[in-house]
């Protein structure tokens, strides 16, 4: 990321973003980890449609649409295809100079590097003591 809060989106995806979303992306904040989601316009707009119809006297589903969507942010995608980030979701995922973007299918994660780093390292641990649900039991990779 620069001094001005910009990061550049990788050139592999940035024809992508263009194509499937005139360069218009949505970033909010993920409510389990400090980091940043970030999703193509069009992948946002259904994300938003169903968590709008959550029922909102739902103490719980209130929270998260107040968290998720209040914290999203449309954003542009420049000429040289860098991403203008916020000052509040900079704070919120300790993002500072060096950060990883990561897929994860039709959204990315903007994680600060240490942050991620340390993460992994926990995930990894965890998986190796956790009994795999059903499901991915029958996943062969």
């Amino acid at each position: 990321m620069d001094v001005k809060g910009r990061i550049a989106v990788p050139s592999r995806f940035r024809e992508s973003v263009l194509e499937r979303s005139m360069g218009k992306v949505v970033l909010t904040i993920d409510i389990e980890e400090r980091c940043l989601l970030l999703y193509l316009l069009p992948d946002w707009e259904q994300i938003e449609e169903k968590l709008a119809a959550l029922p909102s006297f739902n103490k719980a589903a209130r929270r998260i649409q107040r968290l998720i969507i209040g914290h999203a942010t449309e954003l542009e995608m420049d000429a040289n295809g860098r991403l203008n980030v916020p000052s509040p979701l900079r704070s919120y995922a300790e993002l500072e100079k060096r950060l990883l973007l990561v897929g994860q299918g039709h959204k990315f994660e903007l994680w600060s590097e240490a942050r991620w780093n340390a993460s992994r390292e926990q995930w990894l641990v965890e998986a190796m003591e956790e009994v795999l649900p059903e499901e991915l039991q029958t996943i062969s990779l």
